[in-house]
């Protein structure tokens, strides 16, 4: 049978990197109901949709309705991963992987006589561990490998007499004397560092003796000497995506760009990366800043029980930050923790990359889409949409912003703000009808060019408010009207008409769709825009008017000059006397800075 994509996940197959990683299929509820990996993610997940499939394959196609993925460093990474995240989630279709015991650990254990052996988890017990590895049956012949190579106990312990292990040349023979301990500790040494990756003497002893084996006929063993190197090769293979140190920890790292961020979380625990998360926004402060706060409302708003260590990258103030979340946080310069904030980093600029992709992809694909919302809402074909937001905090700074789309493409430059004036606390109604007051009556004024189509982004409440402003203060009742109404995740789900008052659905699938969410999308970001730019403006002009002898002239000098509160707090006083201030005022704004409470609020 072969599969029917829809648009939405059309568009994403275009954007997956062709590079290793794990992909999590997801149903219409958005669980995640199959999870793979892949040596090349947009070969694997695009045969999917690209092939005829029959069985439970056809069964798990029709039900996906979207699709996630983790990019890794390697293919091994991937495997390892992917049994992660299905012990994780439980996904139906994994039926086969989900009760499985796992992937083994190679442990030495802490005893008189230590011993070698395959294990399925980790404990505190100080012995040592090392996978997990994704071939079972490589790693117990690796394992039967170290027990011909690297001896130490294989039988149970003292029995008087030399074990069979001990004449095969596979045990040190505590079965019949005592083994110094520096004879054990030698052998452990050689198995962590072959264990370890450092293979290379090991392979060369193992190439000389196939080649002796081949040149005297032994076929049987000089097969079975590079099948252990193959082994060898697929068990001892870099882990970079784990870590070996099992401290539960948390890791963020970020990709900015275009006045866009992502922030990419992966949660260890037991040595293991169990899930990541990732957010996209837009950002109007300094990067630092905007990751510091994300974090803080990470732990604080999501009531997430947080690790043992945080880890984040260079240029975050990890002192302030460990402060407020009560646990280490730091930033690896190099090592094994450098190269997994790295990788999160990398997932999240591939994460962003695919946002910009998906808005290009959109804003091409909606050109069309004006008349499918006009056909829905029977009115003619138009080319002009006009969307309004509003945006405040607790009822204070409040804003309203209104974006403009022509044949589903935005027209940025017709974008307007709009600072709400009639009420100084929250009243949608109110804060509907001025702005709508505002635009359209200086419209009729100057005789501008009126929309095709305007929408609310808040429902019926606003627009009720806009209708009564439009047709019985300004007589416009030509105008088409409509709001948009929002499902459980906040994002547009239908339309209400504002002629009939009716519900209108849209075909989900639907260019005409796409638009409309695209709209909501954007002027929700434009609004909150302009509240953020505002509330930061007037905070950093209330903090600096709280120091002695700087008034509005200085405080605007410093801020044309310096652009941000850390800014001046990070300046000299040579630097602050060097844009025209004096030297006593210069040496105040230094110290009420570095001692007040300006900087750490703004942190």
């Amino acid at each position: 049978m072969l599969a029917n994509p829809s648009k939405h996940i059309e568009q994403k197959l275009t954007l997956l990197p062709a590079e290793p990683g794990s992909y999590q299929m997801k149903d219409k509820n958005d669980k995640i109901i199959y999870v793979g990996k892949a040596k090349n993610l947009k070969n694997r997940v695009r045969s999917y949709f690209k092939q005829d499939h029959d069985g439970k394959t056809a069964e798990l196609v029709q039900n996906i309705v979207d699709f996630d993925f983790i990019v890794t460093n390697s293919d091994k990474e991937a495997f390892l991963l992917e049994n992660e995240l299905i012990k994780k989630y439980k996904p139906y279709y994994n039926i086969r992987l989900k009760y499985g015991t796992g992937y083994p650990y190679i442990k030495i254990s802490k005893e008189r006589d230590p011993k070698m052996s395959l294990v399925n988890e980790v404990k505190k017990d100080g012995g040592f561990y090392f996978g997990p590895y994704p071939n079972v049956y490589a790693a117990q012949e690796t394992l039967r490998f170290l027990e011909k190579n690297y001896p130490l106990r294989r039988c149970n312990g003292y029995q008087g007499r030399p074990c069979l292990y001990y004449n095969m040349g596979q045990c040190l023979g505590p079965c019949w004397h005592e083994v110094s301990a520096s004879e054990y500790q030698t052998q452990i040494e050689r198995i962590k560092r072959f264990l370890d990756g450092d293979t290379a003497t090991v392979k060369r002893s193992i190439n000389e003796k196939m080649k002796i084996a081949a040149d005297t006929l032994e076929f049987e063993r000089a097969a079975d000497l590079r099948d252990q190197l193959k082994y060898i090769d697929e068990t001892v293979e870099s882990q970079r995506v784990l870590s070996k140190d099992t401290t539960p920890r948390d890791l963020f790292n970020y990709y900015l760009d275009k006045g866009w961020m992502t922030v990419e979380v992966f949660f260890l625990r037991q040595a293991r990366l169990i899930r990541q998360f990732k957010r996209t926004f837009s950002v109007v402060g300094e990067a630092e800043e905007e990751v510091l706060s994300f974090i803080q409302q990470f732990y604080l708003q999501r009531n997430i029980q947080k690790p043992r260590e945080v880890l984040v990258p260079k240029g975050i103030d990890t002192i302030a930050l460990s402060e407020v979340l009560s646990v280490p946080v730091r930033t690896p310069i190099r090592g094994e923790k450098r190269d997994l904030l790295d990788l999160a980093g990398k997932n999240a600029r591939i994460a962003l990359e695919e946002k910009f992709r998906l808005m290009q992809l959109n804003e091409k694909k909606t050109t069309g889409a004006m008349a499918e919302i006009t056909n829905a809402l029977n009115l003619p074909l138009g080319h002009r949409i006009e969307a309004f937001d509003h945006s405040h905090t607790q009822g204070v700074e409040i804003v309203s912003a209104m974006v403009v789309f022509d044949d589903g493409v935005p027209n940025k430059d017709l974008y307007r703000k709009y600072k709400i004036k009639s009420v100084d606390h929250a009243d949608e109604w109110s804060e509907t009808q001025e702005v709508i007051r505002r635009r359209y009556g200086r419209l009729l004024k100057e005789g501008g060019t009126m929309p095709d189509l305007i929408l609310m982004d808040g429902g019926e409440i606003q627009l009720h408010a806009a209708k009564e402003v439009l047709e019985d203060e300004l007589g416009m009742t030509n105008v088409p009207i409509a709001a948009m109404v929002k499902n459980d995740k906040h994002k547009t789900a239908d339309l209400i008409d504002g002629k009939t008052e009716q519900i209108v659905t849209l075909d989900k699938q639907s260019e005409g769709f796409f638009l409309v969410q695209r709209v909501q999308e954007e002027v929700h970001r434009f609004a909150i825009n302009f509240h953020r730019q505002l509330r930061s403006k007037n905070s950093l002009a209330s903090r600096l008017d709280t120091i002695d002898g700087v008034g509005p002239k200085t405080r605007q000098k410093l801020l044309r000059e310096f652009g941000s509160l850390p800014k001046i707090a990070a300046a000299s006083v040579k630097e602050l006397e060097a844009i025209g201030i004096n030297e006593k005022l210069a040496r105040v704004i230094h110290m009420s800075l570095q001692t007040g409470s300006g900087l750490k609020a703004e942190i």
